[in-house]
Formats: C-alpha cells, sequence, structure tokens
C-alpha cells in the first residue's frame, strides 16, 4: 500500500523558515515565495532579506542605511529586488538619437548615498558608506566624483603585489576582485547597483606604476547631455612593491558622456535618478558587463569618426567656398 504524498502544507512554518529558508540566497528565495501563497508569506518576512542584504553587502550593517532600507516600501526585499540585478541598457537602440528624460514631479533628492564593498576571491577587503549632498551651487557645477578615499589615506589588503609577470598577475584581479557601488536615493527609496561587478579592464598606469582596476555601467543619457548613453565609471587604484601587501589608495565614481567629457553634478544628478527609478535590470552573466563596456567603447568610436568626417567635410566646403571667393576677386579686378 503506498504511503500518501507529502506536501508543503504539512511541514511545520517554523521548520520552513529557520532551517530551509535561512539557506537560501536572494534569487532561490524570490523563486520559491512565488511557489505558493503560503511559502509568499514565509519568504516575504523582512528579517531572512536583510540578512541575505547585508551578507551580500555588509555596508548595509550601517545603523544609518539599516532604518532606511526598512523604511522602502518593501523592505529589505525591495532593495534587493533594486540593487542584486546590475542596471543595463540597450546600447543600439537610439542610434545616435538622446532621449529627453522628462522632468519628474516628486520632490528632488537633497542627497545620494553610496554603500560601496570590494572582495578579494569573497573576502571583504573595502567596505565603506558615503553621502552627498546634491543641493549646493558647488556640486551642480563642479564635475560630478564620488571619492572614497582622502588622498593621504590606503587600505590594506591580503593581495600580494606583483610587477614581475605583469600580464598573469593582472588578469589575475580581473578574476577576483569584485566591487558593488549602490547608489540609493533616500527620498524616493530608490537603489541601484552602478557596478559591472567584475573589472571591465585592469591597466597599470604607465608613468606612477599603480594599477587601475576599472568597473563600469552604461545607462541611458540625456538630450540635454548630448548623449545617448553615458558611462557611471568606478576607478579603484591600487599600489605596493613587489612581494608586498597591495594597498587600495582611491575608489571614485564619475559620470563621462560619450566625447570623454566628465559631467557636473547637475546633470549626473538627473540620468542618476532616472536610471534608479526607470533603469532596466538584469542578473549579469559572466563576461557580459566586460562585453558591454567594449562595445561602449567601439560606439565612442563609431561616434568620433562620424565627428572627424563632419569636421573634414565642412573644412572642404569652407575651403571651396574661400577659393571661389578669392577666384571671383581675382576675375573681377583682372577683367576690370
Amino acid at each position: 500500500m503506498d504511503s500518501p504524498s507529502t506536501t508543503i502544507t504539512s511541514v511545520h512554518p517554523d521548520i520552513i523558515q529557520t532551517h530551509i529558508l535561512t539557506r537560501l540566497d536572494g534569487p532561490t528565495l524570490a523563486a520559491a515565495g512565488a511557489a505558493s501563497s503560503q511559502l509568499h508569506a514565509l519568504a516575504t518576512v523582512d528579517k531572512l532579506w536583510r540578512d541575505i542584504c547585508t551578507s551580500t553587502w555588509p555596508s548595509l550593517n550601517d545603523p544609518t542605511l539599516q532604518a532606511l532600507v526598512s523604511a522602502f516600501p518593501g523592505g529589505h526585499r525591495s532593495f534587493f529586488s533594486d540593487s542584486y540585478p546590475l542596471l543595463t541598457h540597450p546600447l543600439d537602440q537610439y542610434h545616435g538619437q538622446s532621449r529627453k528624460i522628462p522632468p519628474t514631479t516628486s520632490s528632488p533628492t537633497s542627497e545620494l548615498i553610496s554603500a560601496v564593498d570590494i572582495h578579494y576571491k569573497n573576502s571583504l577587503i573595502f567596505s565603506k558608506v558615503e553621502v552627498t549632498e546634491t543641493v549646493t551651487g558647488w556640486f551642480q557645477c563642479s564635475p560630478f566624483r564620488v571619492d572614497l578615499l582622502d588622498p593621504k589615506d590606503t587600505v590594506p589588503t591580503p593581495v600580494q603585489y606583483s610587477v614581475a609577470g605583469d600580464y598573469k598577475w593582472l588578469s589575475h584581479l580581473e578574476d577576483t576582485l569584485t566591487l558593488n557601488w549602490i547608489l540609493i536615493d533616500p527620498t524616493r527609496k530608490r537603489a541601484a547597483n552602478l557596478s559591472s561587478l567584475r573589472p571591465v579592464s585592469v591597466k597599470r598606469h604607465w608613468l606612477t606604476g599603480e594599477v587601475q582596476v576599472r568597473y563600469a555601467t552604461v545607462v541611458g543619457g540625456d538630450r540635454t547631455v548630448g548623449s545617448e548613453v553615458v558611462q557611471c565609471g568606478i576607478v579603484v587604484t591600487c599600489a605596493g612593491k613587489e612581494g608586498g601587501e597591495m594597498q587600495v589608495r582611491e575608489v571614485n565614481l564619475q559620470v563621462e558622456d560619450m566625447e570623454g567629457r566628465h559631467l557636473n553634478g547637475k546633470e549626473s544628478l538627473v540620468i542618476l535618478q532616472e536610471a534608479l527609478e526607470n533603469g532596466r535590470r538584469k542578473i549579469a552573466k559572466g563576461e557580459e558587463g566586460k562585453a558591454r563596456y567594449e562595445r561602449y567603447l567601439e560606439m565612442m568610436g563609431e561616434r568620433r569618426e562620424r565627428r572627424l568626417r563632419r569636421e573634414k567635410t565642412l573644412d572642404m566646403v569652407c575651403i571651396a567656398l574661400g577659393v571661389t571667393i578669392f577666384l571671383s576677386f581675382w576675375s573681377y579686378f583682372l577683367f576690370r
């Protein structure tokens, strides 16, 4: 005689919540919550999502951030759905035509909060929360830049610095050094990860010898900027001596258009708030972020070539016009 089948409803909710759901990562927990109404009720408990968020991004252990994230419409679950998938943008959608971002009707934010975590082989080596005010004239008019370290500060790491075997060591950093830069709008209760998670390039500066690790996310631009897409570029600068420990000397974020111009605070704020509220999000896979960045560089090159062709054509027209005017005057005075 067959034994009766066991369903999830026959398992005590405390066992499910304490011994099963606590072992799941964020995407799996979200999928489990969609399986049934009972699992949905158990999987949306904020403590589960708070533990997942703080283990994924240790910077969220900051008490101020804890209170802020708890005030999100869906608490930590809402924050996770905003921040775990990376921002993505259809690079070839506009074909050279920039869009116009509609003005927002909600109150503008007076500050942006950055929650940044850097891991080496899944071990945390740097974590910081930085608040950037957005209302002063200095912020509005100056190039937008968020620096997490003072010029004299350095952060020690367990990474052994190497100069010999340069290419192999730089490739090692590209494979093992991950970064999350979550930008939070405390007014609208929205967040987004501006990082590509894995580096898009790792290069040694030819003059200083410092290693610059770049992470980048491409988001939609604005007609007022004149660029269909812009790059949120994050650079981690590292230095050290051969065989000694690698030190992090600089971590910064800037927004750059396709002409290579760093946008100011006012321009960047409009674009970043649009990305936080309406930007597409997608769980990153492997080298996808690097491939998108390389496509962005190709688009920059294509844009530069178009500009050079236009300038060359304009130069030819100006030369032809000048020659025509000269010949007209010469003929006039010759045959008077």
